[in-house]
């Protein structure tokens, strides 16, 4: 009788620990964009002290959006909007895609710090991506060959860069593309004549982040601030993609992130929380 009272007493002590801690269960997967990593990963930490479970890989933004697509993640991060090919995919799949702002981003142009440019126009850059300005002495620097790395296609920040920087024009044949963000930063560390963009929360004493002018007048540091005064250019939305179908098991992460203590988070790695 006693072993019987334990029992039902370990029973009755399970079924609260499911009740108390609901998320025990979630198994959720990230995929995609490399600039969402940093706070992604700092999510999905907080949310696994709380019963959650979420595992996160990179990549970049179009490889998290066809992972969603074959079912093989239940969210993807991106640093661009999905694209119509993308959600018509979704739709031909029997899902239906949401689409939810978790953070912004202010994107930063980078360059080895014994490089003495401090200052760049859009069209400064637009000029470098492009291959038209070749060596630094051309924007007021030494004279000294300009290495332009970029990341590979199927990031989504190499998609806003192009389209907000570069006005749609094509990359110049000689970019480095690069499969990660860190890669980007390691390389422009290592290289004296090297230029780069990375997100906000990658910067770091390695580098050197340009100021941006739009209007060759008012030249802006990328940060947290000008970003939130709007006097820094170059900032974007960050997203979380998932299908209406996987709705219920991602919306305790979703509220997690959305929350006030998610969106502390988002400030805390470096982006810009939403509200």
């Amino acid at each position: 009788m006693k072993m019987f009272k334990n029992l039902k007493s370990f029973v009755v002590g399970l079924a609260c620990i499911a009740i108390i801690n609901p998320l025990a269960n979630a198994q959720i997967v990230i995929k995609g964009s490399d600039t969402c990593l940093p706070v992604s990963q700092q999510e999905a930490e907080a949310f696994g002290k709380k019963g959650g479970s979420v595992t996160i890989t990179g990549g970049g933004s179009g490889v998290g959006i066809a992972a969603l697509v074959s079912g093989t993640c239940d969210i993807a991060q991106s640093s661009r909007p999905i694209r119509f090919d993308e959600r018509q995919r979704m739709l031909d799949a029997g899902k239906t895609v949401k689409e939810v702002i978790i953070a912004y981003d202010a994107l930063a142009v980078i360059v080895n710090p014994d490089n003495p440019v401090t200052d760049l126009t859009r069209q400064q850059l637009e000029q470098i991506y492009t291959g038209k300005i070749t060596n630094w002495k051309e924007v007021g620097g030494l004279d000294m060959k300009i290495v332009v790395y970029s990341r590979e296609t199927s990031s989504g920040t190499y998609e806003f860069f192009k389209e907000h920087i570069m006005k749609n024009k094509n990359y110049v044949a000689s970019a480095l593309a690069m499969p990660a963000t860190g890669a980007i930063i390691q390389s422009v560390k290592q290289t004296k004549g090297a230029i780069g963009y990375v997100g906000l929360a990658y910067l770091n004493k390695d580098v050197k982040a340009i100021h941006i002018s739009y209007d060759s007048k008012i030249f802006v540091a990328p940060s947290v601030a000008n970003a939130k005064n709007k006097s820094y250019p170059v900032v974007r939305p960050l997203y979380y993609y998932y299908s209406m179908n996987n709705e219920k098991k991602v919306k305790p992460f979703m509220d997690f992130v959305l929350s006030a203590e998610g969106q502390k988070i988002v400030e805390n790695v470096g982006f810009i929380a939403i509200k």
